[in-house]
């Protein structure tokens, strides 16, 4: 076979590949979890408030805000891609151990939130719940924390308002950046709809910021944080968590000592485990 067949077919897989991740892109990137309207949230110590804000489109944004009496701040977190705040809720108590109340939200079509997904609908939305924070709570009480998928999010969130800090747990230097990783050959500047570039908003953040990562992270490489805490090192403070991957954050000592010191802005001496996530066991989804 000459050399032009085999161009050829990979010219033909290359465009077949790019057409699916095109269209499909929502499947392959966000794993959400539905859930019903009359679902109760529960968590254990926790008092907890559910919210439905609806937006001037109509898409309704499910939240739940942790609350702890006298609080010195609020924590504005912005989850991962998969499942819902129902899961991802019982990590609130990561910070109102520090005394911090906590807003978590689900983005749309995960969890009870309606509206159909897309970059600039989710930037919309972070954006217009942190305005509604800042009606309620002064900006120099709020920090801005992602996970995952909304690091991009929380760094959008920091580079146009003035939080107290901003918190990136395992953040990508930009989402098209980490997917090049597994498809070198696909144009993903053209391709993605999703490229949240992390890189180019965490310029314009002037808070303090904060990047927490597992050195054995295998999703999000650690070395996308050490790139990204060389662009304002002045202002960031990079928490490699030795051993830790994507997942499992929560289960190192070392990421709740991180949290400690950044939410207390002093190093945490002595950790209480049973006031933590530190022992919490991810559960796997079962195979049907």
């Amino acid at each position: 076979m000459p050399w032009t067949s085999y161009l050829l077919i990979l010219i033909a897989v290359v465009a077949f590949v790019s057409v699916v991740l095109y269209f499909f892109q929502e499947r392959i990137l966000f794993h959400p979890e539905k859930l019903p309207e009359d679902f109760k949230f529960q968590y254990e110590n926790q008092q907890v408030d559910e919210y439905n804000l609806e937006l001037p489109d109509g898409t309704i944004i499910n939240g739940l805000h942790f609350k702890v009496e006298k609080p010195k701040g609020l924590v504005y977190y912005l989850k991962g891609n998969s499942k819902s705040i129902k899961g991802w809720g019982k990590f609130a108590v990561d910070f109102t151990i520090h005394n911090y109340d906590v807003i978590m939200i689900d983005y749309r079509g995960f969890g009870k939130s309606t509206g159909k997904l897309s970059q600039e609908s989710m930037k919309h939305d972070a954006l217009y719940v942190y305005d509604r924070l800042k009606e309620k709570v002064k900006e120099q009480h709020i920090i801005v924390y992602g996970r995952s998928l909304g690091t991009g999010l929380a760094t959008k969130v920091a580079s146009i308002n003035k939080p107290k800090a901003l918190v990136l747990a395992c953040p990508y230097f930009s989402m098209s950046k980490n997917v090049k990783r597994y498809l070198p050959l696909i144009p993903l500047g053209l391709v993605m709809r999703y490229q949240m570039p992390t890189y180019k908003w965490i310029k314009y953040v002037q808070c303090p910021i904060n990047i927490i990562h597992g050195t054995n992270d295998k999703v999000i490489r650690f070395k996308s944080s050490l790139r990204l805490s060389k662009l304002k090192p002045d202002s960031t403070k990079l928490f490699p968590i030795i051993g830790g991957g994507h997942k499992d954050l929560h289960n190192y000592e070392s990421y709740h000592r991180a949290l400690g010191e950044i939410l207390n802005s002093k190093k945490i001496v002595a950790l209480d485990r049973e006031k933590t996530s530190i022992d919490f066991i991810r559960t796997k989804k079962k195979r049907k």
